[in-house]
């Protein structure tokens, strides 16, 4: 606190008053709410941090006191949620940090960069999402298990989403996306529902977001009217897509780093 309150360039009494009157949260309970959406990623998909390094990483002196805490925030202990994540309790949570950046943290306008380059095709292994957003932990888990069992180190290859619907006007339960890694050889009949697909190879404007998911359509919409209304450009009939450069939790969300790519004629 003595930290955020030096940036802020206020005393610690002012600054939990004016983060608390603009967030509408305190915040320790923001600080502690992040902690848990990281240490929830990690559990999910982390198989080889032990529940101490995890516990640790948070900031959490002993694996008793990060249980406790994970328990009173998520409705499961920490074994309970790596054993089947409950992405449904964890979600209730995550509204109200997803609600402060939405509503309060802008992007600096006049300040995006777009690039028109030319991308080349590559053969992906792809599982389709059909769901709430906020669901999509589990069909991370089914291909982050695909890849385990046929040894590809997912973090050392691409990682795309590729996107059918936009979230803001889609009803939650029909929202479909992709969620893909790059392979180099054939994707075999499979149990989790893996297949193999290409993102073709074609001109795209592109555009590099950082931060949180929370505020990504802010930047695909400004491609789509700002940028697009004054470029003499036409849309291909191909789905929007992102790269993930770099991902939570490996990085702090706010060091998240997403390409997004719109196809052009």
């Amino acid at each position: 606190m003595d930290n955020l309150s030096r940036i802020a360039c206020l005393s610690k009494h002012h600054f939990h008053r004016q983060f608390s009157s603009l967030f509408g949260i305190t915040a320790f309970a923001y600080i502690k709410q992040a902690r848990m959406k990281r240490a929830s990623y990690q559990l999910a998909f982390k198989k080889n941090m032990r529940i101490i390094d995890i516990a640790i990483a948070n900031n959490y002196e002993s694996s008793e006191a990060f249980s406790r805490a994970f328990s009173q925030s998520i409705g499961l202990s920490p074994s309970q949620f790596r054993e089947s994540p409950d992405w449904s309790c964890w979600d209730k949570n995550e509204e109200k940090l997803k609600g402060i950046r939405t509503q309060r943290i802008k992007p600096v306008e006049g300040c995006r960069l777009v690039e028109v380059v030319e991308f080349s095709e590559v053969r992906v292994a792809a599982i389709t999402h059909v769901g709430a957003l906020y669901l999509i932990g589990n069909t991370i888990k089914l291909l982050n298990d695909w890849c385990d069992e046929n040894s590809i180190a997912i973090e050392g290859e691409r990682i795309f989403n590729i996107v059918y619907d936009d979230p803001a006007i889609t009803e939650p339960d029909k929202y479909t996306c992709d969620i893909c890694v790059s392979i180099k050889s054939s994707v075999k009949k499979n149990e989790y529902g893996i297949v193999e697909k290409s993102i073709p190879a074609g001109r795209c404007a592109v555009i590099r977001h950082v931060g949180s998911d929370d505020n990504i359509n802010q930047a695909i919409n400004y491609l789509y009217s700002q940028w697009l209304e004054g470029n003499e450009e036409e849309l291909r009939d191909c789905p929007i897509f992102f790269e993930r450069i770099s991902v939570f939790p490996n990085v702090p969300e706010a060091e998240v780093i997403t390409d997004i790519y719109l196809p052009l004629m």
